[in-house]
């Protein structure tokens, strides 16, 4: 498995770490651009025009990146950091997430609900599972992934996340049918478990039966 939670593919486009020196997808990467007054920019959906610098999504590795300077010389110049890079690049990791997310719900590709995502799971109908990091490890163990956990389970996000996507103030347990957005919803949270360390939360809710 390559750094940034995700399974290292040879067919994919490669970039090279400023930190780690390792060659891996750009898609387990963030990328940042150097902005016109010499600051660096994330750019996490990786549109932003400027020659790339990337660094694996691990937290420490985007600090690090900034406390040693690595920036300036993957740019060969002087360059500048906001404090708080890596919470910054958090919040759009999380964003990303959870706006494919609620897209993949309103194509109908998404649901969530204990009753929904057990039939939905039961029926063979759901591609991938998605639990709350901050619900009852009780409550989540009733479910079970469809396939291997690798890429059909997403549990890095908190139950307040899942329920933005979804319209409400939290949710514990959600589904992913095998639609279009659903291997963009896989990639986005691959990226950011890595980047949380594979951890979202570590305070447990109650669960019920309809979160």
């Amino acid at each position: 498995m390559a750094r940034g939670g995700r399974d290292k593919d040879t067919d994919e486009p490669e970039r090279r770490c400023i930190v780690t020196g390792e060659v891996q997808p750009k898609a387990g990467l963030i990328r940042f651009v150097v902005g016109p007054e010499g600051q660096v920019v994330p750019d996490v959906l990786g549109r932003l025009p400027g020659r790339g610098i990337y660094v694996e999504a691990v937290t420490a590795s985007i600090d690090k990146a900034a406390r040693k300077n690595l920036f300036s010389r993957a740019a060969k110049r002087q360059v500048t950091v906001a404090e708080g890079m890596a919470a910054l690049i958090e919040a759009q990791l999380i964003r990303r997430v959870t706006d494919l997310l609620s897209m993949a719900r309103k194509a109908g590709d998404a649901v969530t609900g204990y009753e929904k995502v057990k039939d939905m799971l039961a029926k063979g109908q759901a591609r991938v599972l998605i639990q709350a990091s901050d619900g009852s490890e009780r409550g989540k163990t009733k479910l079970r992934p469809p396939g291997d956990e690798t890429d059909s389970f997403i549990g890095c996000l908190t139950s307040g996340e899942i329920g933005l996507a979804f319209g409400r103030e939290r949710a514990i347990h959600a589904a992913l049918a095998a639609g279009g957005l659903t291997s963009r919803v896989v990639e986005e949270a691959a990226r950011l478990a890595g980047f949380r360390g594979h951890s979202g939360g570590n305070s447990a809710v109650k669960d019920t039966k309809d979160a």
